[in-house]
């Protein structure tokens, strides 16, 4: 709760937006829900330069064991470099291994190069699966489509 700031001025950083609600709705899940979050920050000279906000899934993507999912992770630009992410991707694996969660998901845009790097570096694979979108503008009969 101190970091929430600081967390939005690394993650503006990062993604170029402001994305408050999004922070604060999850910190506040976690506070109602602790058992299904987890949250991590990493410090350096005495200051927040990176947080990891993660959820865990039970049920979900076709198991029965429990699945974690990493929401948002990010590392101060200033402080890449230096191992603070590995030291959160660490952490976050430590604490969600004691929790009995044996995998992790995540994603990221195709385009963004530095976060497919290190996921690759921290040991992520791609999945057997493949997420579609469709906008919800307008309807399939509208798009010439037959129901």
């Amino acid at each position: 709760r101190d970091d929430l700031e600081r967390v939005i001025a690394i993650d503006r950083a990062l993604t170029g937006s402001i994305r408050r609600r999004f922070i604060e709705r999850r910190l506040a899940a976690a506070q109602a829900a602790p058992d299904d979050f987890v949250q991590l920050g990493v410090e350096r000279a005495g200051a927040l330069t990176g947080f990891a906000l993660g959820r865990v899934l039970h049920g979900e993507f076709g198991t029965v064991e429990p699945v974690a999912v990493l929401d948002t992770i990010g590392v101060d630009p200033s402080s890449q470099g230096h191992g603070c992410g590995h030291a959160l991707m660490s952490g976050l694996l430590d604490l969600l291994r004691s929790r009995g969660v044996q995998a992790m998901h995540s994603q990221a845009e195709w385009n963004s190069h530095g976060m497919l790097k290190f996921f690759d570096s921290a040991g992520f694979t791609l999945a057997p699966r493949v997420v579609l979108e469709r906008g919800a503008a307008q309807s399939i009969i509208e798009q010439g489509e037959e129901i």
